[in-house]
C-alpha cells in the first residue's frame, strides 16, 4: 500500500471550510502520481508518468469513478491517502484510494484508469514491468 500525505488549503475549501467534493478526485491524482514516481525510482524503471509518455508514448486515462463520501475533509486538516492496486490488466488498472483523517475515513475512491498510446487515443498494452512493480 502507498501512502501520500497533504494538508488541506483554503483553496481546497468552500467559505465554510469544508473541502468541496471534486478535491478529493484531485487528492487521489496527485497520490496515484507519487506513487508511480516512487515505484519508478525504487525499481529504476520508466514506470513514472512522464517517463511513459516520453519513452513509451503511453498515458493514463481515467476510465471510471466510484466515489462513497463519508464524512467531510476541513480546512487545515493533514490528510492521508491510501492507495493500493485491486487490480491489474493487460490495457487498464484499478486502484482503492481511501482518504483518511488520522483514523477516521472521509472517501473511497474505485478508479479505473486506462492505458491509451497518445497519438491514437486508443487502447495500449501495459508494459509487463509496470504491472510487475505496481
Amino acid at each position: 500500500m502507498h501512502t501520500f500525505s497533504l494538508r488541506v488549503y483554503y483553496s481546497d475549501t468552500d467559505c465554510g471550510g469544508i473541502v468541496y467534493h471534486g478535491r478529493y478526485l484531485d487528492f487521489a491524482e496527485h497520490a496515484r502520481t507519487e506513487m508511480l514516481r516512487e515505484i519508478s525510482v525504487s525499481d529504476k524503471t520508466l514506470g513514472s508518468q512522464s517517463s511513459l509518455m516520453e519513452t513509451q508514448n503511453i498515458a493514463f486515462v481515467v476510465k471510471s469513478i466510484l466515489i462513497d463520501y463519508q464524512k467531510p475533509g476541513k480546512l487545515d486538516d493533514l490528510l492521508c491517502v491510501e492507495t493500493e492496486v485491486e487490480e491489474a490488466k493487460r490495457f487498464s488498472l484499478t486502484f482503492l484510494q481511501t482518504i483518511k483523517r488520522g483514523e477516521e475515513v472521509l472517501c473511497v475512491l474505485h478508479v479505473k484508469v486506462a492505458s491509451i498510446n497518445m497519438d491514437t487515443h486508443r487502447p495500449t498494452l501495459l508494459p509487463a514491468y509496470v504491472i510487475e512493480s505496481l
